[in-house]
């Protein structure tokens, strides 16, 4: 607020307190607009912490529009749209410069690539913040198309997380739907979590056709694959409404066990790649060059090309897949960040091409992996590099893994990991070891438990095809969820890696055996 020198704040009533104790703090500030019935007391409250500020409600602001009409304004391209900051997950939130031309560029770049796979009557289901790039885009596109939007949040997806109604994707039975990986783990675990209850021949028979289908569906024998659905996943497909044709996960790395499986149980889940700099569009599968591991081609409004990382052994020259880290340029990108021309000038080339710090590699067929962090490759001490990211997309489909943050100490030859545990699944756990009388935080630090996680984490990495130096030394199992609310997680939901590591010093010292 105080770097746009804002004048003005729109907030919803609930939210004048959390107003009330910033509002202090920024000397620019001198009018209020809010939505909703607001608290008498907090109204006064606020009024009486700072008398300079003019308290406006919605419906007064709609009136002065109604006694002073203007004549309407149309943007220019250059004109800014907005300042969006980034999550501020590896350091202080910038402020990337969208104009309105980005935007533009970025829509029609989207359309090009996916109108044909929008039909008449698609609804998406919208939960993300608009101040999440890739939520602000896809809703600017479902406008642009004629996309129904129904708005949820993160609390009330599903039927697990509410109580006496649906879950937000049972009620509004979406036909398109985007989400970051968190929201597919969870879904994913919900739907593993009844499959365990049923009994053992329910298990092998959902087990037995999820293969049998993945089997068809990498051979593109999708004709075959009916039978499957009929009988075992239409149940599964209720879950989401039973509509869902397919849904675009994004920012972040989807682990491919998880996509593998939603994309056979539920639908395909796309990936997009993109960042706040790029106005969320890099590149984009669509489903008729489905692949797993893959962010797709190129979207229209974009250049990509892969530059030399030397000192971790990617190069554009590589063959058979050409490797690197990204750069990309096009009318979609920002001219720079807000106030801070040294993080533009390390993050644009003078021919203004963006420098993502994601490492890449081109596929024959046109589309592009994200193999690699350039920010988060952390150098062993024997001398290989591991990307925490990539470990992270992997770790996190371990069942007793609610979140996870993966630390290397480049002085050690091992990572390990801090885990906020999944605590029904920790409560079978005990009870399938005959642990009984211990509440969950007492669990989440009994030997036993803890071994059996990192087992289980083992075993992922182990399906995954994890190297050696990327296998998990020990971990740190966390009872209480880490929260935006916390200082631990950004409002999109990522990791805010540093403040996590300074708030795990001591536990990260005993996993390695150094305290």
């Amino acid at each position: 607020m105080n770097e746009a020198e804002v004048g003005a704040a729109y907030t919803n009533a609930d939210l004048l307190n959390t107003i009330k104790n910033v509002a202090g703090k920024c000397p620019t500030l001198k009018k209020i607009i809010y939505d909703g019935e607001a608290k008498p007391a907090d109204v006064i409250a606020l009024q009486e912490a700072h008398p300079h500020l003019e308290l406006i409600t919605l419906e007064e602001l709609k009136q002065l529009g109604v006694d002073n009409p203007v004549e309407p304004v149309p943007p220019a391209p250059k004109d800014y749209c907005c300042i969006m900051y980034t999550s501020g997950s590896t350091g202080n939130p910038k402020g990337v410069l969208l104009t309105h031309g980005n935007l533009v560029a970025a829509i029609g770049g989207v359309n090009k690539m996916l109108t044909k796979y929008i039909h008449e009557g698609d609804v998406l289901l919208a939960y993300l913040p608009l101040a999440h790039v890739l939520e602000f885009l896809v809703e600017n596109v479902c406008l642009f198309w004629g996309v129904t939007l129904g708005y949820g949040t993160v609390r009330t997806l599903t039927d697990a997380s509410v109580r006496e109604c649906q879950g937000d994707i049972k009620e509004l039975r979406p036909t398109l739907m985007t989400g970051v990986p968190a929201v597919w783990e969870t879904i994913r675990k919900g739907v593993l979590a009844q499959v365990s209850q049923g009994s053992p021949l329910v298990q092998k028979i959902f087990h037995a056709a999820l293969n049998a289908k993945a089997w068809c569906l990498d051979r593109k024998l999708g004709a075959l694959t009916g039978i499957f659905d009929a009988v075992v996943f239409n149940k599964v497909k209720q879950q989401t409404g039973g509509r869902l044709r397919f849904a675009l996960s994004g920012g972040a790395p989807i682990s491919q066990e998880t996509q593998r499986f939603l994309t056979t149980a539920l639908c395909p889940i796309l990936q997009g790649y993109g960042m706040t700099e790029s106005c969320g569009m890099c590149a984009i599968l669509t489903p008729d060059v489905f692949n797993y591991g893959r962010v797709g081609s190129p979207v229209p409004c974009t250049e990509v090309k892969l530059v030399d990382v030397p000192d971790a052994g990617y190069h554009a020259s590589d063959s058979p897949r050409p490797r690197g880290e990204i750069f990309i340029r096009g009318p979609s990108i920002t001219a720079g960040y807000f106030k801070n021309p040294e993080e533009t000038s390390a993050t644009l080339t003078e021919d203004r091409w963006l420098k993502t710090g994601d490492i890449g590699e081109w596929h024959p067929d046109g589309t592009i992996s994200i193999i690699d962090r350039k920010k988060n490759l952390v150098k062993l001490s024997h001398g290989e590099y591991i990307a925490l990211e990539k470990l992270e997309s992997v770790y996190k489909s371990t069942a007793y893994c609610n979140n996870i943050c993966v630390y290397a100490d480049s002085m050690q030859s091992k990572p390990v990991a801090l885990i906020v545990a999944s605590e029904p699944r920790i409560l079978e756990l005990a009870k399938a070891k005959g642990i009984e009388s211990k509440d969950f935080a007492e669990l989440c630090k009994d030997k036993v438990i803890v071994k059996a996680v990192l087992d289980a984490c083992l075993a992922t990495a182990k399906r995954a095809g994890l190297k050696p130096a990327e296998l998990l030394q020990a971990v740190y199992l966390e009872s209480e969820e880490w929260t935006a609310q916390a200082g631990l997680l950004t409002a999109a939901q990522k990791l805010k890696r540093k403040d996590i590591n300074q708030q795990y010093v001591a536990e990260i010292k005993v996993l390695y055996g150094t305290n």
